[in-house]
């Protein structure tokens, strides 16, 4: 049984916060004390510069990768991947050290959907960025991504991948929740200023 040490090994691996790192080192505090306290790109970004936010991103990529790579490893199966990666989400979300208070995972989720599927979770990917840039709304973008990924799941890969892609989903939703109640209530803001007056 390969499943439940590969979803362990990627919920250790995802517990590592490259914005707590950044933070430490451009602050001399914790990331829940920058902005609006997500240990994740955007608020880095936003609060820090794009470089730093980059730092973040390529760090939560990196870890993603790291888990999956040691799952192939050291508990290989045909869906490793897709549990280490399930299992590098979680702990990116709920890491234990910090209280169970971490990220949303929008960057491991990507990450880890294409290393299974280039190209289901590539053009999952696209979609979600186009939706984004479409709307400018980031929890929107978000949330499409696994959604459109778990289709695509269960017809190419079977049921237990389908359900570990509605598992994902279902974890982003619930990260994004807040998010799309404000969108679908015309209060969540603009990721571009150049679209706040189309949505006000």
């Amino acid at each position: 049984m390969y499943q439940l040490p590969a979803l362990l090994l990627g919920y250790g691996c995802g517990c590592f916060l490259t914005a707590e790192l950044v933070a430490l080192r451009r602050t001399g505090g914790s990331a829940a004390a920058i902005g609006s306290g997500n240990p994740g790109m955007a608020n880095i970004g936003r609060q820090l510069g794009l470089r730093w936010g980059a730092v973040v991103l390529l760090g939560d990529i990196a870890k993603t990768a790291l888990s999956c790579a040691l799952a192939h490893l050291l508990c290989p199966g045909p869906l490793s991947t897709l549990y280490a990666g399930l299992g590098a989400a979680l702990g990116h979300n709920f890491p234990f050290w910090r209280s169970f208070r971490g990220g949303k995972g929008v960057a491991v989720t990507c990450a880890f959907l294409i290393l299974f599927s280039p190209l289901w979770g590539g053009l999952a990917c696209l979609a979600g960025l186009a939706v984004t840039l479409a709307t400018g709304w980031l929890p929107l973008g978000a949330a499409v991504i696994p959604a459109l990924f778990v289709p695509l799941a269960f017809g190419a890969y079977g049921a237990e991948a389908g359900l570990l892609a509605l598992s994902a989903a279902l974890l982003m939703l619930s990260r994004h929740w807040r998010g799309l109640g404000r969108v679908f209530r015309g209060e969540e803001p603009c990721a571009f200023p150049s679209k706040q007056r189309r949505h006000p």
